[in-house]
């Protein structure tokens, strides 16, 4: 498999809080799925530039028996033709269908699905982006060595950044939204957010 060899340019991205809105109760089907404002545009730029968006989530409403397989699958086929309907491409998606008391080696923050889509596509970490709303998108970046992680406002974005503050790390980069952080990534004008 050729692309196996060298797949350069690697986003990876959570999807609740990024893409769409989370919920407390769970995106349980795509009736239920909504996309953020500016998610599709973000996803299309980065996908016309060349970047290979890979989806890294948590959904552990399958390990706690809320939701069958076939129904996440499914949405997540809707979201990929929804994506490439605006012009972008959702090259892959990966999650973790385990409960917290599960202690796997998926569930953000361990470095798990990242590590398995390297593996897979013959990703360099360390030239990847991490980009999510939460402190467990940051460290899971962290912990697979992907070279730059971005946190975003949106979602737990905001609660995010304190808890990290905490902790004292930071992530490289804290922008409002999904379609800001594509623009640092492509180099546009407009607001690139706080760099650290």
């Amino acid at each position: 498999m050729a692309i196996a060899a060298q797949l350069k340019k690697v986003v990876f991205l959570d999807r609740d809080g990024v893409i769409n809105r989370d919920s407390p109760d769970y995106i349980k089907n795509w009736n239920e799925f909504e996309f953020l404002p500016g998610s599709l545009e973000a996803l299309r730029l980065l996908s016309q530039a060349g970047f290979h968006l890979i989806v890294i989530t948590n959904q552990s409403m399958i390990g706690r028996g809320m939701v069958p397989l076939k129904l996440l699958e499914e949405t997540h086929r809707k979201l990929k033709d929804a994506v490439a309907a605006t012009g972008g491409d959702i090259f892959d998606i990966f999650f973790c269908p385990h409960r917290p008391d599960e202690a796997c080696d998926c569930r953000k923050p361990s470095p798990g699905l990242i590590q398995q889509a390297c593996r897979r596509y013959g990703i360099d970490p360390a030239d990847s982006v991490m980009i999510g709303d939460s402190a467990k998108d940051v460290l899971c970046g962290r912990n697979a060595g992907c070279g730059t992680t971005i946190l975003v406002r949106t979602g737990n974005g905001i609660r995010a950044e304190k808890e990290l503050a905490d902790l004292k790390l930071r992530p490289d980069l804290v922008v409002a939204d999904l379609l800001d952080a594509a623009r640092y990534l492509l180099g546009r004008a407009g607001s690139p957010g706080d760099r650290r």
